[in-house]
């Protein structure tokens, strides 16, 4: 459901998750807070002066369609603003993003601006190293056409806005057509389709939950499941609540695909590979998996893609992907031209193009009445309705131990597909590990 080690489809779940590599006791963000190195700001919009400046952006789109579009805004960004240069600082992966942004931090020399996950933010403004960008968005003129969900997930559980927009995605159904006749509108038409595409070889659905120390696209699947079965997994302020109703239907309904042949986790992309292999029917990923499933597939089926079904208690997805942090050491000058660059990326124009190129989804509406968009949804349709998603999808609570906590939820979903543990014992044992993670964080 996910890419483990390239950033582009890393947005099921090792997108937030496969990053919980902490960094060694002397780089942690306790280090790295206010110190005799570290210059705290307000979020006081500084003057575009127009006085040179040279920003670092530290990111991990490092390969594929992402680097090259990347590269191409910020060379037409940087023709447009010849007295700003921008340093493009690509990572392999999200893991060494955050290792790479703690450790600089640490040192006193972070980055001008850097991809963030929420629950990094949620560090970093702890400890007072990003700027707060309420009043940035306030003076912003494309912040009135985000869409809802993506200025929910700009903010922190403090209210404050802290990110701006950059990557984003929600997961969607990848199928081939010759095993499943038209996609399933409900969990429940799922399983059945599932079942019945199963036989001989084929095992319709595979996934990759991850593990403790790196919750992958399975554990997002599983999240998205409990939700619309009618609990989220997680409260509104990051406490788990991995043993209400919802979470435990989701388990049980993982281990009855199992025992009726229609589910096989695995590692490395399993629904991919099988689904390209011939051997999955079915593949449930971020909609920037799409490049990579369609090349998997090449010409054997017409690659069917739709909406996730819908459950007992209506539609759910996860908004995944990174926003960008500001970080407060940068002078003013650095502010100023980052935040230039950083409205550069979100405008129309280039989230139009930066969608067509990427298959993430442009972050405002405005970006969809763009011809660059029009031509790609138009190939591709399911984009649009996708693209509305942004508005309801649900992101993971922007907490510090939401990453330990989800890895004791892969733990649960291998212990009760594999028959170690019950469902529910499975999930009592997860949320007394999830439980003790976030106390470990207050």
């Amino acid at each position: 459901m996910t890419r483990n080690t390239k950033p582009a489809p890393m947005t099921g779940r090792r997108r937030i998750l496969a990053t919980t590599v902490l960094v060694a006791a002397g780089l942690t963000l306790s280090a790295c807070g206010t110190g005799p190195n570290t210059a705290v700001s307000g979020s006081t919009v500084p003057a575009d002066t127009g006085a040179p400046a040279t920003i670092t952006f530290m990111e991990a789109m490092s390969s594929g369609a992402q680097k090259t579009a990347l590269a191409k805004m910020t060379k037409d960004f940087m023709d447009k603003n010849p007295n700003i240069k921008v340093e493009l600082q690509d990572q392999p992966d999200y893991g060494t993003l955050q290792t790479k942004i703690n450790a600089q931090t640490a040192a006193g020399t972070p980055p001008t601006i850097a991809q963030v996950y929420g629950n990094w933010a949620d560090e970093f403004a702890a400890s007072k190293v990003i700027v707060p960008l309420d009043d940035y968005a306030a003076q912003s003129d494309q912040y009135k056409s985000f869409f809802a969900g993506i200025k929910k997930d700009m903010k922190l559980t403090d209210g404050k806005t802290w990110m701006w927009p950059f990557n984003k995605s929600v997961v969607v159904q990848y199928y081939n057509p010759n095993m499943v006749p038209a996609a399933p509108k409900t969990w429940d038409e799922f399983a059945a389709a599932a079942k019945t595409a199963s036989a001989g070889n084929i095992v319709a659905l595979s996934m990759d939950p991850g593990s403790s120390s790196g919750p992958a696209g399975g554990t997002a699947f599983f999240e998205i499941l409990a939700e619309s079965m009618g609990d989220t997994v997680f409260a509104a302020d990051g406490t788990p609540q991995f043993t209400k109703d919802g979470a435990v239907k989701a388990m049980d309904y993982l281990v009855k695909m199992k025992k009726d042949g229609s589910l096989m986790l695995g590692t490395n992309y399993p629904g991919q590979a099988a689904l390209g292999g011939g051997t999955g029917a079915f593949d449930l990923s971020s909609v920037a998996s799409y490049p990579f499933n369609l090349k998997a597939v090449g010409d054997k089926f017409k690659l069917g893609v739709a909406a996730l079904p819908s459950g007992s208690k209506g539609s759910a997805n996860q908004l995944a992907g990174t926003n960008i942090a500001l970080f407060a050491k940068s002078s003013d000058a650095e502010k100023a031209a980052a935040w230039k660059y950083m409205q550069f990326l979100t405008s129309p124009e280039e989230m139009a193009y930066w969608s067509a190129s990427t298959g993430y989804l442009p972050v405002s509406k405005d970006a969809m009445d763009q011809p660059v968009f029009k031509d790609y949804a138009a190939k591709t349709p399911f984009v649009t309705e996708a693209t509305t998603q942004l508005d309801s999808a649900t992101p993971l609570p922007p907490k510090a131990w939401i990453s330990k906590a989800s890895g004791a939820l892969a733990q649960a979903i291998q212990a009760a597909v594999n028959g170690t543990a019950s469902s529910k014992d499975a999930l009592a044992a997860a949320q007394d590990s999830a439980m003790k993670a976030m106390k470990g964080s207050q």
